[in-house]
């Protein structure tokens, strides 16, 4: 025992020598943005990001898929520049322009070289599509007719079919239970002044979250984060999505399809990002189903039972709480016994926790793989992204390892019984071996 724990202490040693975890450092541009920025001159690139409280959870129930339509058009038309255009220019001096959209943050991203000629030129691009996007009706009227193909043919994908009734039974009628992209009849109702209204008041200096990480001086930086932010609407304070109702009524819902196996969604709404149980709950579920082959469900379902090619469990951390969600596909004549062995490892994992073998070998992995966490500037890009967006420490990632370490099999198993009720868990499961009426606890 104790040579095995000196040999993973060496080990974790020489992982943080070789890859330290970067120097955040961070300030509020004049603009009224908050900036958060890594200098590394290893690489000649420059990586940036922009993300604002546009997601999906902002969207109404009567024009859901507007945060998303307004996301997407961000590229597609801005400073008297077509997207044929801004693609031609991005390609001239070869930057990549990528997005990001979920239920909370909605933003665009930039890849580029960091010497002066390229560097300048990718950025202003990316400047003009946050600061002046045209929204042109023609492609608004493509982009929508492509969302409403998009819903058509996914409304009869069991998977989506499934994660559609599993947001409604989790989140019922609060946004985060809204199709992220919205429904045909919501879509089609869009207009291009609706589109400008959620801009002007999502997209804001005061409301954005710039990220720079890579080959500027802190100067360059302060620079480029006005520039991308300086010309933004105002805005007044970044409004914040309804908190969640925590403690929902059972329910199971049998939902007929002609697939082949039935798939399985179970789940309740779990933790926000700044929630104080987040490392435990984390340690916790790379346990129970988070850990890939060698969590618990994926050994008891699949290996030792054959009843599921794919098992899991996770939490989706989010600005209010996002859900604690298990999810397996099986077999439809299968299906019953499969969901009755999940309901039994779950509440017997609530009840005792998990071993301490179980806990140590989890922190041997979480730990062991953490540099891959941060081994490039996108991934950094990424958390910078995040740490600013919910106002987490700057000096999270130096704390994360420590904060794993320190997780218990107590901690674990309280926790679990605190924030995971086994009679206060919706279940969805599309393509069930017989239809049955839907039935509430």
């Amino acid at each position: 025992m104790y040579a095995r724990s000196f040999v993973f202490a060496a080990l974790l040693l020489l992982a943080t020598s070789v890859l330290a975890t970067p120097r955040i450092q961070h300030w509020q541009a004049p603009s009224g943005a908050q900036v958060y920025f890594v200098e590394d001159h290893d690489l000649p690139m420059l990586d940036a990001a922009v993300n604002f409280p546009a997601g999906s959870g902002y969207d109404t129930a009567e024009k859901s898929g507007l945060a998303a339509l307004t996301q997407g058009m961000l590229d597609h038309g801005a400073d008297g520049l077509s997207e044929d255009d801004i693609s031609r220019k991005l390609a001239d001096v070869g930057a990549e322009l990528g997005g990001s959209f979920d239920q909370d943050r909605a933003g665009i991203s930039l890849r580029t070289l960091s010497s002066a000629g390229e560097r300048e030129q990718a950025l202003a691009i990316m400047a003009g599509l946050l600061q002046h996007p045209t929204f042109p009706e023609k492609i608004l009227a493509r982009e929508k007719e492509r969302v409403i193909s998009a819903l058509k043919e996914a409304e009869t994908k069991p998977e989506a079919i499934a994660g559609k009734a599993f947001g409604k039974a989790v989140y019922g009628d609060h946004p985060y239970g809204l199709q992220s992209v919205g429904e045909v009849a919501t879509v089609e109702k869009i207009q291009r002044t609706d589109i400008e209204a959620f801009y002007r008041s999502r997209y804001t200096a005061k409301s954005a979250v710039v990220a720079l990480m890579g080959d500027v001086t802190r100067a360059q930086a302060e620079a480029i984060a006005q520039q991308l932010t300086v010309q933004l609407p105002a805005g007044g304070a970044a409004t914040t999505i309804p908190p969640v109702n925590m403690r929902i009524k059972a329910s199971e819902q049998r939902i007929e399809h002609p697939a082949t196996q039935s798939h399985i969604l179970i789940g309740a709404p779990g933790i926000s990002r700044t929630d104080p149980d987040y490392f435990t709950l984390y340690v916790g579920n790379y346990i129970l189903g988070g850990g890939g082959f060698v969590s618990r469900l994926m050994q008891e379902v699949r290996e030792k039972n054959g009843m599921a090619y794919s098992v899991y469990s996770y939490f989706i951390p989010m600005q209010q709480a996002g859900p604690f969600q298990i999810g397996l596909q099986t077999k439809k004549e299968q299906a019953d016994a499969a969901l009755v062995m999940v309901r039994n490892i779950l509440a017997q994992y609530i009840k005792q926790g998990p071993s301490e073998k179980e806990l140590q070998a989890a922190k041997d992995n979480i730990i062991g793989g953490f540099p891959m966490r941060i081994d490039s500037n996108k991934k950094i890009l990424e958390y910078l992204g995040v740490i600013g967006f919910y106002g987490l420490p700057l000096t999270y990632l130096d704390d994360f390892t420590g904060k794993v370490e320190k997780v218990t099999v107590a901690q674990i198993r309280e926790a679990y019984q605190r924030r995971v009720h086994p009679d206060a868990l919706a279940t969805v499961i599309v393509g069930a071996p017989e239809v049955k009426a839907e039935k509430s606890k």
